[in-house]
């Protein structure tokens, strides 16, 4: 969906992946900004995908990935079938 190759890069440990939603995409910039400027591991800066999605990754102190993306809108919660949420 991306025309990327992928490969877990060296040095990342692969155990773990949290992706985090923001309300804006200019909130996905400044957080990426914001948590290099602390020492994280940048690696993939902010990209607005072909589906609409800005996101981006870095690896936090034990080589995990953080995924931070938005739609350019608040979070919706569903509701299931019941009418649940």
């Amino acid at each position: 969906m991306t025309n990327r190759k992928y490969e877990y890069l060296k040095g990342f440990n692969g155990h773990f992946e949290i992706a985090l939603y923001v309300d804006t995409f200019e909130e996905v910039d400044k957080e990426y900004t914001r948590i290099i400027a602390q020492g994280g591991h940048p690696v993939l800066e902010p990209t607005t995908e072909p589906w609409g999605q800005r996101t981006c990754y870095i690896a936090d102190p034990e080589g995990n990935l953080v995924e931070i993306g938005s739609f350019n809108r608040p979070f919706e919660r569903k509701t299931d079938f019941n009418g649940v949420q």
